[in-house]
């Protein structure tokens, strides 16, 4: 039967026979789950007792927890705050440094760092900052020009930005390295052309620079929005004496789901939970790649 095909049927079962592992090897490992967590979101279960049919009841329980919106507004917030701060401040350090030329190598390296450095490391260096006087290294430099020190992590209002700010730090270094890599693709004709032309610095950024790099922003506003949703190291390990924060005031999702599985061990309701925040990242996602698509 294969010598009775074509070159182009050949080359087509040729490349399906090597893919066929790759592809049930991928199955395995994330669509089986995916679908498991589906099916377990509809069940109660609580991982040592044998599974019993729910329904939509771990859906309602979710609908009407107030400690979910709570979250889901927690979510959006490091989403809406977080993604536009890194993309803005990244975009800015790698404009300036694809202009130095005296130990360019080295700069990079220094801003990439962070994002090499473990996020559970970083997130207890910057707990430290934050603590009261005399150990917080932020609190003693406010003492020290007679500012009341701040309560960054015991604070409703303040406890998310404290803890999104290491986040955003930590995150900047890859931003910068795309950002730097799509600035050295824009041909320097263009520039030479606009130069001899008269056109001043502002016309070159909003004319040339930013509608060439439009797929290098799609990408890391897709990526940064779903590091910034699946936001949980930072927030875990910088408010472990009172995981989430006060009042909640820090948790995401994620971490609402963990304590759910694993402290609660509701595993339906926990699942009830990874569908929404799959639904969430799958939504916003698409809608980013639709606004910023090209024309």
């Amino acid at each position: 039967m294969f010598a009775n095909l074509t070159i182009r049927q050949k080359q087509i079962a040729w490349a399906w026979a090597f893919l066929a592992l790759p592809v049930l090897f991928y199955g395995v490992i994330r669509f089986y789950p995916t679908g498991n967590a589906i099916l377990i979101s509809f069940q109660d279960w609580n991982l040592l007792g044998s599974r019993t049919w729910a329904g939509w009841e771990n859906y309602a329980k979710l609908w009407n927890d107030p400690v979910f919106w709570k979250v889901f507004v927690n979510t959006f917030e490091y989403l809406l705050i977080g993604t536009p701060l890194s993309l803005l401040i990244s975009f800015v350090i790698a404009y300036h440094l694809d202009k130095v030329r005296f130990m360019h190598g080295f700069l990079r390296m220094l801003y990439f760092l962070p994002f090499m450095t473990s996020a559970v490391a970083m997130a207890w260096v910057w707990r430290w900052f934050y603590q009261p006087v005399p150990s917080g290294l932020f609190n003693k430099l406010l003492a020290s020009v007679g500012i009341p020190q701040i309560e960054f992590l015991n604070s409703t209002t303040n406890a998310l930005p404290a803890v999104l700010a290491p986040a955003i730090w930590a995150g900047l270094g890859f931003q910068i390295i795309i950002f730097m890599a799509g600035l050295r693709a824009i041909p320097t004709t263009y520039y030479e052309a606009a130069r001899v032309d008269g056109v001043g610095w502002w016309t070159q950024l909003t004319q040339i620079t930013i509608p060439l790099l439009r797929p290098t922003i799609v990408f890391i506003v897709v990526f940064s929005s779903i590091g910034f949703l699946r936001i949980f190291d930072h927030v875990f390990n910088m408010t472990t004496n009172n995981p989430g924060g006060p009042l909640d005031s820090t948790k995401p999702l994620v971490l609402m789901i963990y304590q759910t599985a694993f402290t609660s061990f509701d595993m339906g309701y926990a699942a009830a939970q990874t569908v929404v925040l799959f639904l969430i990242l799958l939504i916003v996602s698409l809608a980013q790649l639709w606004i910023l698509r090209s024309d």
